[in-house]
């Protein structure tokens, strides 16, 4: 349960934000984990944002 688990859970959990597309200029909804996309994420004219890599912390477990 993400309530329980504080703030190592928020840590992990991703965000939903608007990004504006560069090609057409529309809002397209992407997944972000610590500020960076999650997952790919397309619009409508085509566009993709590519999911980035996540950045591993010093203390995450390998």
């Amino acid at each position: 349960m993400a309530v329980m688990e504080g703030c190592e859970g928020s840590s992990k959990t991703m965000v939903l934000e608007e990004r504006i597309c560069p090609e057409c200029g529309k809002e397209v909804e992407v997944y972000t984990l610590r500020g960076r996309i999650a997952e790919d994420a397309a619009c409508e004219c085509g566009y993709v944002f590519k999911a980035q890599e996540q950045i591993p912390r010093s203390f995450d477990k390998k």
